[in-house]
Protein backbone atom coordinates (compact mmCIF):
# COMPACT_ATOMS: atom_id res chain seq x y z
CA UNK A 1 0.00 0.00 0.00
CA UNK A 2 2.96 2.34 0.91
CA UNK A 3 4.43 4.02 -1.82
CA UNK A 4 6.88 6.25 -0.79
CA UNK A 5 7.97 9.07 1.99
CA UNK A 6 6.65 12.54 0.39
CA UNK A 7 7.41 15.32 2.88
CA UNK A 8 8.20 16.24 6.31
CA UNK A 9 6.73 19.14 7.33
CA UNK A 10 6.94 22.43 10.37
CA UNK A 11 4.93 24.66 11.46
CA UNK A 12 7.00 28.27 11.79
CA UNK A 13 6.06 31.47 12.89
CA UNK A 14 7.07 33.35 9.90
CA UNK A 15 8.02 32.12 6.67
CA UNK A 16 10.64 34.19 5.28
CA UNK A 17 12.88 33.89 8.41
CA UNK A 18 12.46 29.91 8.38
CA UNK A 19 12.52 29.29 4.46
CA UNK A 20 16.23 31.59 4.41
CA UNK A 21 17.43 29.09 7.03
CA UNK A 22 16.51 26.22 5.04
CA UNK A 23 17.42 27.86 1.62
CA UNK A 24 20.16 29.62 2.43
CA UNK A 25 21.61 28.77 5.77
CA UNK A 26 21.08 25.06 5.29
CA UNK A 27 21.81 24.81 1.31
CA UNK A 28 18.11 23.32 0.55
CA UNK A 29 16.76 23.89 -2.94
CA UNK A 30 13.35 26.17 -2.46
CA UNK A 31 10.56 25.44 -4.98
CA UNK A 32 7.72 28.29 -5.55
CA UNK A 33 5.92 29.28 -2.77
CA UNK A 34 2.44 29.27 -2.35
CA UNK A 35 -0.49 30.56 -0.25
CA UNK A 36 -3.62 28.40 0.35
CA UNK A 37 -7.43 29.26 1.77
CA UNK A 38 -10.94 28.32 0.94
CA UNK A 39 -12.97 25.37 1.80
CA UNK A 40 -10.41 22.47 0.86
CA UNK A 41 -7.94 23.20 3.24
CA UNK A 42 -10.07 24.09 5.90
CA UNK A 43 -11.48 20.59 5.34
CA UNK A 44 -7.98 19.21 5.07
CA UNK A 45 -6.69 21.06 8.64
CA UNK A 46 -9.67 21.12 10.35
CA UNK A 47 -9.95 24.95 10.92
CA UNK A 48 -12.81 27.38 9.44
CA UNK A 49 -11.83 30.28 7.09
CA UNK A 50 -7.80 28.66 7.23
CA UNK A 51 -4.97 30.97 5.54
CA UNK A 52 -1.40 29.21 5.47
CA UNK A 53 1.93 30.38 3.47
CA UNK A 54 3.94 27.43 2.40
CA UNK A 55 7.60 27.18 1.24
CA UNK A 56 8.96 23.30 -0.08
CA UNK A 57 12.22 22.66 -0.22
CA UNK A 58 14.02 19.56 -1.87
CA UNK A 59 16.95 17.41 -1.35
CA UNK A 60 17.42 14.83 -3.48
CA UNK A 61 14.00 13.13 -3.92
CA UNK A 62 13.29 14.74 -0.21
CA UNK A 63 11.13 17.29 0.68
CA UNK A 64 10.51 19.94 3.57
CA UNK A 65 7.52 21.49 3.87
CA UNK A 66 7.21 25.27 6.28
CA UNK A 67 3.48 26.46 6.69
CA UNK A 68 3.11 29.68 8.16
CA UNK A 69 -0.95 30.21 9.80
CA UNK A 70 -1.90 33.38 8.99
CA UNK A 71 -5.62 31.82 10.36
CA UNK A 72 -6.10 31.22 12.50
CA UNK A 73 -2.68 32.30 13.39
CA UNK A 74 0.03 29.70 15.11
CA UNK A 75 1.00 29.22 18.85
CA UNK A 76 3.99 28.13 20.07
CA UNK A 77 3.27 24.38 21.26
CA UNK A 78 6.74 22.82 21.01
CA UNK A 79 8.36 20.37 22.96
CA UNK A 80 11.31 20.96 24.53
CA UNK A 81 12.70 18.17 25.93
CA UNK A 82 13.54 15.29 23.23
CA UNK A 83 12.85 12.78 25.26
CA UNK A 84 9.15 14.20 24.87
CA UNK A 85 6.24 11.86 22.95
CA UNK A 86 5.81 14.01 19.84
CA UNK A 87 9.11 15.37 20.03
CA UNK A 88 10.57 15.39 16.68
CA UNK A 89 13.73 16.48 14.59
CA UNK A 90 15.09 16.56 11.14
CA UNK A 91 18.68 15.13 10.61
CA UNK A 92 21.24 16.42 7.91
CA UNK A 93 24.12 14.33 6.89
CA UNK A 94 26.91 17.21 6.10
CA UNK A 95 30.74 17.11 5.23
CA UNK A 96 32.10 19.12 8.09
CA UNK A 97 29.89 19.31 10.86
CA UNK A 98 31.78 21.81 13.01
CA UNK A 99 31.55 24.35 9.95
CA UNK A 100 27.82 23.75 9.78
CA UNK A 101 27.37 23.76 13.49
CA UNK A 102 29.07 27.47 13.60
CA UNK A 103 27.44 28.45 10.08
CA UNK A 104 23.18 27.43 11.86
CA UNK A 105 24.21 29.14 15.11
CA UNK A 106 25.79 32.09 13.70
CA UNK A 107 22.26 32.38 11.47
CA UNK A 108 19.68 32.03 14.59
CA UNK A 109 19.72 28.25 15.00
CA UNK A 110 19.77 27.28 19.65
CA UNK A 111 22.27 25.26 20.05
CA UNK A 112 22.32 22.33 22.36
CA UNK A 113 25.51 20.41 22.57
CA UNK A 114 28.44 21.05 20.22
CA UNK A 115 29.75 17.91 17.62
CA UNK A 116 30.90 15.21 19.38
CA UNK A 117 32.42 11.99 18.67
CA UNK A 118 29.54 9.08 18.71
CA UNK A 119 32.00 6.42 17.45
CA UNK A 120 34.74 6.27 15.78
CA UNK A 121 34.20 8.68 12.53
CA UNK A 122 30.48 9.67 13.16
CA UNK A 123 30.28 12.92 14.49
CA UNK A 124 26.72 14.50 15.57
CA UNK A 125 24.73 17.00 17.66
CA UNK A 126 21.41 18.72 18.01
CA UNK A 127 20.18 22.24 17.63
CA UNK A 128 16.48 24.21 17.20
CA UNK A 129 15.88 25.95 13.95
CA UNK A 130 14.67 30.02 14.98
CA UNK A 131 11.53 28.54 15.46
CA UNK A 132 12.47 25.56 17.82
CA UNK A 133 12.33 22.49 15.57
CA UNK A 134 14.56 20.17 16.31
CA UNK A 135 17.57 20.09 13.64
CA UNK A 136 20.41 16.94 13.84
CA UNK A 137 23.64 17.21 12.40
CA UNK A 138 25.80 13.67 11.23
CA UNK A 139 28.84 13.30 10.42
CA UNK A 140 29.68 10.16 8.75
CA UNK A 141 32.96 10.11 8.36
Amino acid sequence: MLLKMHHTGFVVSDIDVAARFYGEVIGLTPLPRRERDGSAISQILGYEGTHIKIAEFTHGEYMLELIEYVHPPGADAHVHERNAFGASHIAFVVDDIDAAYERLVANGAQKLNPPIEIVDGKKGCYLQDPDGNWVELLQLG
